[in-house]
């Protein structure tokens, strides 16, 4: 089972994504040219934006590239190297929890479908690939399999309540997203802090005074406010501090350029490339729900779990993404006790903020400081989780993924930095049976919660 997983899982979402949504579409009624359709404009999206963000850190003129010369000027470097999340989701996959957490998962949403304490439909069946993750790290750090599908099980069923209680401002806010949430444990771990954040800035005096999206940057500043504009200015910055003297500055002019133009193509291509995900996905999620609420009577406000790819292409998500990279790039390396350097990872920046936008109503610079602050705490939780990190990877013993040379572990920001990853993790290995009864606890709580919310309609 696992070698047949790992098979499945090894063609990669532009494949598996593609043949789950054709075969979901004609079990639920859809016309097999029309599932067909849907399912390739899935794959299309997929291959395109990993195409798009790849340049951030492959080909000849990479962002990576950039970045990976000035850690080496300004002798930025950390002993924590950065897998990204494409070899995490890999890594997942093959472990022993990987195998089989698919229809593990699917078992206990049907099971919260059926007691009333989720509304939510999860069929982004990629994105399942963190709870796999949490149990894989789990599993070799206790032995136990038990502990591991528990752990990815308590982090599952959090992740169904925040998709359902962020909802309906998700649907609100977004364009085209009626009936759609996010059940993705990334996204999910900073609502808590753009809640709590976003609580505090609303208080200082003034602050509100700065309620600017990215559209009113726009109109404000015209062109300087574009997002492929800023991708342009802030690619040729960092392509210029990547040389040692002037001299170099002035040789490299051409690469320079290049990098910027590069960056900018990346803001400019997202937003057209998730369109995609959206013509794709709309005709499965409508017809799933209306399966689901026809087979489940009385279950209405269903939302289908979707990934938060589709909604990555916002203005405010491209600017205040580029704004913080080189930022938090800085701040890795005077960050007391952090040890991680974020390059591979750089990619997943734009996941961060599909949950945070409802609630900041997309002004860009509370969306920058909420954004800023999650990070710079998810540096410890990254340098903190690395060593369970590493000996995932280790065991796995895949040649493609492994611990450089000189490099005293290995992790991703996009797993690694999650808030409900880290605190279950350690509620669960840390502190043994209390800490597990007490995650569980928490689990069930917010269930209860979203069971009582669900009957009063909210």
């Amino acid at each position: 089972m696992k070698e047949v997983f790992a098979y499945v899982i090894g063609l990669g979402a532009a494949v598996m994504m593609p043949v789950i949504f054709t075969i979901l579409g004609v079990c639920i009624g859809i016309k097999l040219s029309k599932a067909l359709k849907s399912g390739l404009l899935v794959g299309v999206g997929f291959v395109g934006l990993g195409v798009v963000t790849g340049l951030l850190t492959n080909g000849a003129n990479n962002l990576g590239s950039a970045l990976g010369e000035m850690t080496r000027i300004y002798g930025l470097n950390l002993s924590y190297f950065d897998l990204g999340w494409p070899a995490a989701a890999a890594i997942a996959y093959s472990t022993a929890v990987g195998a089989f957490i698919i229809p593990v998962c699917l078992g206990v949403n049907v099971l919260m479908l059926v007691t009333g304490t989720t509304r939510t439909v999860n069929i982004d069946l990629w994105n399942y690939w963190h709870f796999a993750f949490l149990g894989g790290i789990v599993f070799y750090a206790t032995d136990s399999l038990a502990w591991a599908f528990y752990a990815a099980i308590v982090l599952y069923v959090i992740t169904l309540c925040m998709a359902d209680f962020t909802a309906k401002g998700f649907q609100s806010y977004y364009k085209d997203m009626d009936g759609i949430s996010i059940p993705q444990p990334f996204c999910q771990s900073f609502t808590p802090f753009a809640v709590a954040i976003g609580w505090l800035l609303d208080r200082i005096p003034g602050f509100s005074k700065l309620d600017i999206d990215a559209e009113g940057m726009k109109k404000k500043f015209g062109l300087f406010g574009e997002p492929l504009f800023l991708g342009v200015v802030i690619g040729s910055a960092i392509g210029a501090l990547a040389c040692p003297n002037l001299k170099t500055v002035v040789d490299r002019i051409p690469k320079i350029l290049a990098l910027g133009v590069t960056l900018g193509a990346v803001m400019e291509l997202i937003p057209r490339i998730t369109a995609l995900f959206i013509e794709g996905l709309k005709p499965i999620s409508e017809s799933t729900r209306a399966l689901v609420e026809r087979r489940f009577s009385g279950l209405k406000g269903l939302s289908i779990g979707m990934s938060p790819a589709l909604v990555i292409g916002h203005p405010t998500t491209l600017v205040v993404s580029i704004l913080l990279i080189p930022v938090i790039l800085v701040l890795a390396a005077f960050l007391p006790g952090n040890r991680f350097l974020p390059l591979a990872s750089l990619a997943g920046m734009f996941y961060l903020f599909p949950c945070v936008l409802p609630i900041t109503k997309g002004n860009v610079p509370k969306t920058f400081i909420i954004g800023l602050v999650s990070l710079v705490v998810g540096m410890f939780f990254i340098t903190n989780l690395t060593p369970a990190f590493t000996k995932a990877v280790v065991a796995v013993n895949d040649a493609a993924y492994k611990v450089p040379e000189g490099m005293d572990g290995v992790a991703a920001l996009d797993f690694a930095s999650a808030l409900w990853c880290w605190l279950i993790y350690h509620l669960t290995v840390s502190f043994k049976w209390i800490g597990a009864i007490a995650a569980g606890a928490l689990a069930l709580a917010m269930a209860a919660a979203n069971f009582v919310r669900i009957r009063k309609g909210a």
